[in-house]
Parts: structure tokens; sequence; C-alpha cells
């Protein structure tokens, strides 16, 4: 058995040049001006298992989960997939990409609203040139659908005639028909109405033991990564300050922000305990604290938080753990 990961990323970064237009600055002697979206990410996904990015608007997840499967260019850093680097992988990176896809927030948005399923779903067999007749295309069809919970009689339909579950169920079988190894996540049941997330969770973690697939899961519900993940890692202004297996990053958080997120978790089991929602504002990314990102929201924080960025030691990335203050 191959005992490398999947996927590994090695202080991955990405920047978004957000400046006036050229002659806005050369009239005002502005600066042009650097968004660091995600900064020093790194990570390793093993396979078969899911890891679980998670954070608030705005952290980053969703920029890591689109810089993975091309969507973004890397600024800095280094990608592998398998072992090679995506990046020097040259026309290479095209086959690779191949064994990964993506399945977005908004099924709606992601689905061509003028194609029938059977189209949506068949894009990928066409174009990756896995079905050799059409006969063949529509039994694989017939058989993703099937194994998302549709009928084959769906795939005439348009997607406005189905309900936001069963949407997001197309977008799953979209996402499996170039028969992925590694799939991306990216809050797939944010949109979705409480029960109807249960069903695609269990439907995704039935699929990943049958098809053995490796997912990276992005979630801003904390309640919903309890129930998949294997790992959590915790995002916060672009940077992973804690990564750890989710049992005992539920158990025994370390970083600040990590037990803030988990203290505003409703939880009808501790009623009439206290809950301590996560205070203050992001900062502004395109002027980050010095430090610490995390320190103007610490209630922990100390001189040495507001003037150096901790270093990442043993899975978190925190002085005041560092130096045993908490």
């Amino acid at each position: 058995m191959d005992s490398r990961p999947l996927l590994r990323l090695t202080d991955v970064g990405r920047d978004f040049d957000v400046s006036r237009p050229w002659l806005n600055r050369m009239l005002e002697g502005a600066p042009r001006q650097l968004l660091r979206a995600v900064d020093m990410v790194s990570f390793d996904v093993a396979r078969g298992e899911t890891l679980a990015l998670v954070g608030e608007s705005g952290c980053g997840k969703s920029t890591v989960a689109r810089l993975i499967v091309g969507l973004y260019a890397l600024t800095r850093g280094r990608i592998e997939f398998d072992g090679v680097d995506l990046a020097a992988a040259g026309a290479g990176a095209s086959a690779l990409r191949r064994r990964m896809q993506m399945i977005f927030q908004d099924p709606y948005a992601s689905l061509n609203p003028r194609w029938r399923v059977r189209d949506i779903v068949a894009e990928p067999i066409r174009v990756l040139g896995l079905a050799k007749s059409g006969d063949e295309e529509r039994v694989r069809i017939a058989a993703l659908l099937a194994q998302v919970g549709l009928a084959p009689e769906d795939g005439e339909k348009y997607p406005h005639e189905f309900s936001g579950g069963q949407r997001q169920r197309i977008s799953i079988a979209r996402a499996l028909s170039g028969h992925p190894e590694f799939l991306v996540c990216d809050e797939p049941t944010s949109a979705l109405d409480v029960s109807v997330q249960a069903q695609i969770l269990n439907l995704m973690s039935e699929l990943q033991e049958r098809l053995g697939l490796t997912y990276l899961f992005i979630s801003h519900n904390l309640a919903v990564v309890a129930h998949v993940a294997d790992r959590v890692g915790v995002m916060y202004l672009g940077c992973i300050v804690e990564l750890a297996n989710a049992v005992t990053l539920f158990k025994a958080p370390r970083h600040p922000y990590t037990r803030l997120l988990l203290d505003a978790i409703p939880d009808l089991g501790m009623s009439g305990a206290p809950r301590t929602p996560v205070g203050g504002e992001v900062p502004n990314p395109l002027a980050p604290p010095a430090g610490c990102a995390f320190h103007p929201r610490c209630p922990h924080a100390n001189q040495r938080c507001r003037n150096e960025r901790p270093a990442w030691r043993a899975g978190v990335a925190c002085h005041a753990v560092e130096e045993g203050r908490l």
C-alpha cells in the first residue's frame, strides 16, 4: 500500500491584486495593494480520509479549495498530488487534475439551467472520452443517478424541477462521472435544510466507503464537520492556526480561536449554560495586525503576541500554548 499522502500542500500562498486602476494610481501617487488571501498553508490529505477546513467567512477556505483544483494559480508554495508537483507537471497536470473534482456550495448556480440533467452529468464523460458509444453513455448516466438516490428518468428533467437536496445530488453525480479519486467539497450542505443536510452527508459517507474517495471538506458549520471529518484544520485570516484529529480537537481544543468557535456552538445537552460568541471583528486582510493575527480578539494575548508571529509547533500556532498559559 502506498504510504504517500494523496495531496500535500507546502507553504501555499495566494495574493490578489486589488489596486485601483493604473491611471488613478499614477494621478494620486497611490501604491499597488495586494490582498494576501492565503499564506503559509501546509497540510497533507491521506488516501481515503476526510480533512475538513473550518473558520469564519473570509478566512481563505474556499481560496485553498480553488488553488488545489486549479481555478486559481499559486502565488507561492507547492501543491503535490500523488507525489507530483502540479506546477512542475506541465502537460501532465491536466491528467492529474482529472482525478479530482469539486462540489460547489450553491447547487443551483453550479448547474446549467438550460441543460437537461442527463447532459449535465454526461459532460465530464464526453470531455474525457469515457464512453465508447451513446448506449454506454446512457447506461453510465443511469447508474450515476441511481448511485446518488435519483431515478434514471430524472435525467430528462431540468435543474429547476428539483429541490435543493436533489440538485446537490445531481452535482455529486456530475462530480463522480469522471471517476475522480479526490473530491473538494466547498460548503456542500450550507444552502440546504438541516434534514436534507443529513441525507447528503450520509450519501457522501456511503460513497466514500464504497468508492474509496478522499475528501477535502470546507465548512463553517462545526456540527457538520464533527459528523464527517477524520481531521480538522482551523483557518484564521488566511493561515491554519490548528490542525488535529477531529475527536481530539472537539474534546480538547488548544488554540484560543478554536475554543471560541466551539463555545459558540448551540448544544441542547447543555441547556442553561452560557454560550460565548466569538467577539470582535475579523481584521482587514489588506492591513493585517502585526504579530499573531488573532491577538486583537484573543483574551490571552500578551505583548509577545502583538509583536511576534507564532511558529507552527505540534499542530498549533499560538504563543499562549507554547508558553503553557493555556
